[in-house]
Parts: C-alpha cells; structure tokens; sequence
C-alpha cells in the first residue's frame, strides 16, 4: 500500500537550481505556486536544488531569493526563515537520498553500476550512430555488485520496468500515459555521492508532503521517472500541474535574444514589482473575464488552477510596458518621486553636492507621469528638467529652427524676462500675444520654445513645462536656441 503524506493542507514549493540569473519562466512558476498557496491558506516553500556542484553559483541564490522579495513573494519554509522540513538545500540532505536509494537496492528496484564513463561515452556514440536513443545498456542490471567507496565510477541505477504503460493524471491535461520500454535506468546518485534531480526531487517532494508539484510542462517527460520512482518506494504522489511555456514575440521558446529574460533586468529597467507580479500572472492563466490590472489581493482571491491555460503564452514586451504605465498613472507625484529618485542619484542629477528639491521633483513627476512608461523613460524624456540640452532633435530642427526663428526666441527671453510672476497663465498669454504680432499660429511658436528649452519635439504642456524648468533657465536656453540658429540655420 503507497504511504500518503497525510492532511489535505495545499503546500507547493519553488525548486530552483542557482545556476544563473533568475528567468522570469521561473519567476512565473514561483508566482503560480505562490498565489496557488495563498488562495488556498497553503503553504509556500523554496527549496534550492543545488546538487550540480560544477554549475552551481552562491550569486545566482542571492539573486533568486532577491527576485522573489522584489515580487513580494514571501516563503513560509526554505532558506532564511527554516521551516519543519529543514535543510532545504540539497546539499544539505545526502544522507536521506542515500538511504532511499540504499532502500531501492535492498528491495530490487534499484542497483550498483560501476561502468566507466568511457565505456558509456562508447554506448551512447554507438547508439547514435545506429539512429537509437542514448540509453544505457542496462549491463550492470543484473550483475551483482556491492557499494564499494574506492570506486569513483559507481552510481546507483534505477531499475525500470521494461514492458507495460506509465500513467499519470494532470491537472491540466488529464491523463498522460508513457511507455515503459522509452525509459532509460536512469542514475540516482552519481559517483560524487551526490543525487540527481529526477530522484532528489521525488524524496524531497514526499518528506516535504508537498501536495502539488506545479512546475512547467518541459517537465512531463519526466513525469512518468518520477512515478515509477514513488511505486518503488511505496509512496503516494503529490497532484502534477505542469504550466504553460512562454514564447517570445516570434512564437519561438522565450530566450536573451527577444530582450530581456532574467527577472533583475527588469527591475533595471524601471518596472515596478506590482506591474511585474500583475502581468505574468497574466502569462498562462485568465480570471474568465477581461480584467487586466488586478492588485495583489484581487489576484489571489480570484486564482486558481482551472483557470490556467495549456496553450503557451507569449511575452509581450509592449503590453508590460503598456500595464506598467497604467501602474505609474495610479500613484500619487510624492509616490512617483520616491521611486524615480534613485535614478535621478543613479544618473548623477541628484547628487549630495547638488541636492534636489522635493518640491520640485513632484511638479516634475506630476508633469512626466502620463508619458513615463518605465521609470527609465525619464532619461530620454524628462532629462531637460535636470540638466540643460546639448543637442536638438534633427526633425524637429528641420520643421521648427527657420532662421527667423532666432529673433523670436531672443525677444521671448526678453518678454518673459518681464515677467513679474513666473506661472503658466503669463506664460502663455506672452506666448500668444507674441504670436499674435508676429501673424503666425501660436503652434509656429510654442514648437521652438518647447525645442529650445527641452531638446525635444514632444512632452508635457508647454507652458507648465516652463513654470517647472524656471525663469533663470527657460531664458538661458532661449538665447542659446537662438544663436546655435544663427549659426547653424542659413
């Protein structure tokens, strides 16, 4: 009879393997597993699989466990915080895989093989070159060969079936059947000592009384290993949900190539975490209506497993931008400040010796907040409120720079050098009774102030953008304009 893990407690784990940066494929698996556990006063544990010592980077944990915290993604067991089922490294755990697989060997189902890797290299070559699967050639299977700790070449094997069918039910998918002779005798611990994933994981899983593995769907083939594994040792498996794949914009599997993939670049880029959290749980899973901006609260009340897709989902670099504005229009200018300001210390506009106003900084986020997409926009957009232009836009000078222009932008740094109160209202009056004098819409004029002053041809109101900037500085760069025109416009 297969051992249950008792309760009937949701209790779901994110198993990454600090290998690299964290991919937001991950991220989005933890995400899952994360409000799957909410929605169900479940349990949330990360547990780092951390047995490929080669490959294995202490940077790449701190970035993962960074990456998460960022999100908002707290768990309830695993590194930092301990947890009942402690260690949950499984470097950490040897002794509990040994004696599982010691338990394999002594009952049949698992068994001593010593090959060397040469000879392996020499059977797996030989099967691809007859067109055959890489398997091994099961020459070990029914020898009898005792552990022997001198031998750096043996590993313990699992014994799989040769005949019959491998089922298993999905949660998504429904049953999911393999056949048994496609199973090589996969490895359960290597020569090192240390296990391999497809076994670790299984203990893990059982004595973690894990309820449901949600992992992705690159996963299923291993799905069937996995169960034959949990047959053996008597146990009950956990319910599977394998998740969706995230394509790129080409409908090709998400890669560096289509831009950004690991979860801190995004940060990097001026995302907001809530944005972030709200739109890859967008990426394979639907709440059965329209809705698109969901806060924290919202999403875990409404998730849950039947709404996850099985069609792969695609990461669509516009529409997280897109989501992200709406984010940033949804703050107040201080909470946009207080998020914007580490950029501008960060870019050298803030700086100790050269501090900027709260005050100012919040007219400047008011005027900004309707065009900032991320808050990395600000550099190429709201620049001008921070350090004087250098440069002017080509097309806008082509349309807007006449050389007549120069004697306008001269007399409006005079006119507005008049100025008793520096405010919108006066500001465009001028602007408009200069128009006026000169017989010309006021577009012919308001277009190469807000050139002269930003550098740009686009951005906030004109006018407000001028009260912002401040009289000292709008008449600076109005004379500037002016004779950059004078000698560069003929």
């Amino acid at each position: 009879m297969r051992k249950k893990q008792g309760g009937n407690m949701v209790r779901v784990r994110f198993a990454p393997s600090p290998t690299g940066l964290p991919h937001v494929g991950n991220i989005r698996t933890a995400l899952f597993c994360w409000l799957f556990a909410r929605h169900h006063n479940g349990s949330f544990i990360l547990r780092v699989e951390d047995t490929d010592r080669e490959r294995y980077r202490p940077e790449a944990l701190d970035a993962i466990m960074s990456g998460l915290r960022w999100l908002g993604l707290d768990w309830d067991e695993g590194p930092q915080v301990g947890g009942d089922y402690a260690p949950y490294f499984q470097s950490q755990r040897l002794e509990i895989y040994h004696k599982y697989a010691r338990k394999l060997v002594e009952s049949g189902s698992a068994y001593y093989c010593n090959c060397s890797p040469e000879r392996l290299d020499k059977i797996r070559n030989q099967r691809l070159q007859n067109g055959l699967p890489p398997m091994y050639d099961r020459n070990c299977r029914d020898k009898k060969i005792e552990s022997d700790p001198t031998d750096t070449d043996t590993v313990i094997r699992f014994k799989m079936p040769l005949f019959g069918k491998t089922c298993f039910t999905d949660e998504l998918r429904g049953e999911i059947c393999f056949e048994n002779s496609t199973f090589d005798d996969i490895v359960l611990i290597k020569s090192d000592g240390y296990p391999t994933y497809h076994f670790a994981v299984v203990v893990d899983d059982y004595l973690m009384k894990i309820s449901h593995i949600m992992r992705a769907e690159e996963w299923i083939p291993s799905a069937g290993k996995h169960i034959l594994i949990y047959d053996a040792l008597g146990w009950e498996a956990p319910k599977f949900v394998h998740l969706p794949m995230i394509l790129g914009p080409d409908r090709s599997k998400l890669s560096k190539r289509h831009g950004a993939t690991a979860i801190t670049e995004f940060e990097q880029q001026g995302i907001l975490p809530e944005a972030m959290f709200n739109f890859l749980s967008l990426l394979g899973w639907s709440p059965k209506d329209d809705t698109e901006i969901m806060n924290k609260e919202e999403l875990i009340s409404r998730f849950d497993i039947d709404g996850i897709n099985t069609a792969a989902s695609v990461f669509d670099f516009d529409k997280l931008r897109w989501m992200n504005g709406e984010y940033i229009r949804r703050m107040t200018p201080k909470q946009l400040t207080a998020r914007l300001k580490p950029y501008y210390e960060k870019w050298g506009w803030c700086t100790a010796d050269n501090p900027c106003d709260d005050e100012y900084l919040d007219k400047v986020s008011q005027a900004m907040q309707e065009r900032l997409k991320v808050f990395t926009d600000m550099k190429e957009l709201g620049y001008y409120f921070f350090t004087e232009p250098t440069e002017y836009d080509p097309k806008g000078v082509k349309k807007n720079f006449k050389p007549e222009v120069a004697d306008w932008l001269n007399e409006l740094a005079n006119r507005f050098d008049s100025l008793s109160e520096w405010d919108k209202p006066n500001l465009e009056q001028q602007t408009r009774d200069f128009a006026n004098e000169m017989d010309v819409g006021a577009g012919k004029v308001i277009h190469p102030i807000r050139l002269a002053v930003s550098g740009l041809r686009m951005g906030p109101g004109l006018f407000e953008l001028l009260e912002i900037v401040g009289k000292e500085k709008v008449i600076a760069r109005l004379k500037r304009a002016a004779n950059w025109i004078r000698e560069n416009i003929n």
